[in-house]
Formats: structure tokens, sequence, C-alpha cells
């Protein structure tokens, strides 16, 4: 694809194009900023299960430096029979950790009829399988909250950027995109982790775009190098499964980081962007 058909391809989204808008869209939530050179790391379990569990994954995450706290509430799964999560009690249990321990908090949001429950919850999180449920989208558009978009199992880019359409269009200006991976023929991964779309969703939008590793492979011994790729490909933020226990968790124990495990891929992700900086420095220097 080159420069003049991804010009001709940015110029169908009003809102989330850059024909519109040249300048990155900076999304503050709480104190952290997402885009223009700002960078967060989410981290937390796949699903809140208890009290002592969120407040064991706050604590870990606060203590490693990352920025916000993430944890399921509603989860929507294959299965009919796997962990479902804990529903609306999970939302005040995942709020009160995230403010014991000076977090804004992630959660994932199903429903429209959901969003009252939603009121303390930072930041909106759009599930990959419902990227595409416009009723919800329309919905978050008349949110204050900004709203995390995830990529759908198959969507293609200009899918993504479409429904972030819808939430802009509604009034809501702070949407940050993730990719997290697609679903391909390779069964090794749980998903294809679709690093190009980096670079070609930050040509194409000025919105933040950041990476989930954990759903991108399904794999724990993969999301650290993938978390070190994403940063280098120029992504504006990661989003990390960890679990106090993962031998434990309800759901996505095998691709949760351990505490440690968390706290090492951190100073990993911020010596790269030391280094990332010192050169893009040198460049502009020469």
């Amino acid at each position: 694809m080159n420069e003049n058909e991804l010009r001709k391809i940015a110029e169908d989204y009003p809102f989330a194009g850059r024909k519109p808008k040249q300048a990155d869209t900076v999304v503050r939530v709480g104190e952290v900023e997402f885009g223009a050179g700002h960078f967060a790391v989410i981290g937390g379990p796949c699903a809140v299960e208890s009290e002592r569990q969120i407040n064991e994954a706050a604590a870990a995450v606060s203590l490693a430096g990352a920025a916000l706290l993430r944890g399921g509430v509603f989860k929507p799964r294959t299965s009919p029979y796997t962990y479902q999560g804990i529903g609306e009690q999970g939302i005040a249990m995942l709020v009160a950790a995230g403010k014991r321990y000076g977090l804004p908090v992630v959660s994932e949001i199903t429903a429209a009829e959901q969003i009252p429950w939603f009121s303390e919850v930072d930041l909106l999180q759009v599930g990959a399988r419902n990227m595409q449920n416009y009723a919800l989208l329309k919905a978050l558009g008349q949110c204050r909250q900004p709203i995390l978009l995830k990529r759908g199992l198959s969507a293609t880019l200009q899918e993504l950027l479409f429904s972030a359409e819808y939430i802009l269009a509604g009034g809501n200006p702070n949407v940050i995109l993730c990719e997290r991976g697609i679903r391909t023929y390779d069964t090794i991964t749980r998903n294809t982790l679709d690093l190009a779309a980096v670079p070609l969703l930050k040509k194409l939008s000025h919105l933040p775009v950041i990476v989930d590793p954990s759903h991108g492979t399904g794999i724990r011994s993969l999301v650290l190098p993938m978390s070190l790729a994403a940063t280098a490909a120029g992504a504006d933020g990661l989003m990390i499964e960890m679990h106090p226990h993962p031998e434990q968790a309800m759901s996505d124990g095998e691709q949760s980081l351990t505490v440690e495990e968390f706290r090492e891929l951190i100073v990993a992700v911020s010596r790269l962007r030391t280094v990332s900086g010192n050169c893009s420095r040198l460049r502009d220097d020469q």
C-alpha cells in the first residue's frame, strides 16, 4: 500500500482520520496520558475474582510502576460454561482497589444498559467481540469517560476505524485504539499479533494506539518480547495481564504474568524507551 492509498483511506474518517486532524490526540485517563509521546502501561488480572485478589494485583501494579489497573467483571466468553465474571459487585472492588493504590481503573463494558454501573470506572473498554456492537458504540459516544476500543478477532483496520467513528461522531473525542491480535490459520498462539497495525494506524489516524500482547499471543513467555516489539513499533502503551497467582486464575492464567515477571517487563520496556528516545534525539541533531 503506497502513500497515496493510505491518504485516500484516511479521508474516509472525518473524525478519526489524519486529514481533519494532523496532530496526535492525547487521551487523558485520570492523571495518565496516552499519545503524542505519552506512554503508559495498564496491568492487572483478566478478571476481578475477589476483593483480596484485586487488591494484591493493584499493589503489584503500583509497586512495579505501571499507571493503570485493569480487571474484567463481565467476561464475554466463547463457551457459556467458562468463567463469566462476578458482575456488578466486581466494579466496586476494582474501583476501591484503584483508589487505595492511586491507580485509574479500566474495565470492559458489554452492553449499553451497563453504563450507569461504570460511572466510577476511569476507562471503559470495548472488547474484541463488541467492536461492532453499534448500539453500544453509539451510547459510548455520549459518555464522559474515555474509551479503549479493541480490534475485533477478524476485523480489518478500516473496520476498527469505522467503529471508532461511531464513538467520535457521538461526541466523545477520547478514544484509544488497541491491537490485540487477530484470528489466522496458526494454532500455536492464541491469536496472531499484528504489530504492523501500530504504524499503519498511526499513519491513518491521530488516535493513540496501544497493544495487548497477552491476548495477542496467549502464551506467558511471549508477552515480554512482544511488548518490547510493540514499544519499538511506536505503540503509545501496553495492556498486560498480570495475576498475583496465575496458577489459580479463573481465566487466562496461562497468559498472565507473575508479579515478578510484570516488574521485569516494566523495567525492560522503560529501558527500551530510554534508548529509543536517545536514538531519536541523535537523529534529530544530525
